[in-house]
């Protein structure tokens, strides 16, 4: 996957609560969404990996709220990755506004909403701790 690999979303109404504002737990499925699609600008699939055998598994999840996201915003989340060990990758986010729902209040365009940090386990069909594949510490690029 690449160093640093970006998607756009837009925040749904079944994400917020009666007043518009995202539910903390949505960021979760958010990150999720740009880790996998770091891993397919990469040219390959969870589907493929999982398939070969190798699994990763979340063992820590952080995450850091500094403004609200609201209904129809669209954001912008950044998914870093790197190595954290030999069977460890760290991802770092960046959850950012790209554009106001409301169209008003653009004065907080590009600002961080949160930053998050998660850390994966590679696992083999067991269960069990394994290396990472070579390939996906190639694509990662980076040593821990």
């Amino acid at each position: 996957m690449p160093q640093a690999h970006t998607i756009e979303l837009r925040v749904r109404y079944c994400e917020c609560d009666p007043m518009g504002v995202a539910h903390h737990a949505s960021f979760v499925p958010w990150l999720e969404m740009a880790r996998t699609e770091a891993l397919r600008a990469s040219g390959r699939t969870y589907a493929q990996m999982e398939a070969s055998g190798v699994y990763l598994v979340v063992t820590k999840l952080e995450v850091a709220y500094r403004r609200p996201a609201r209904y129809d915003d669209v954001l912008r989340i950044v998914c870093e990755a790197s190595i954290a060990g030999r069977a460890r990758l760290r991802h770092q986010y960046r959850v950012e506004l790209a554009q106001a729902g409301d169209g008003k209040d653009q004065r907080l365009h590009d600002q961080p909403l949160a930053s998050a940090t998660t850390e994966l386990v590679c696992v083999d069909a067991a269960g069990r701790p394994c290396p990472l594949p070579t390939w996906l510490a190639e694509v990662v690029g980076a040593t821990a």
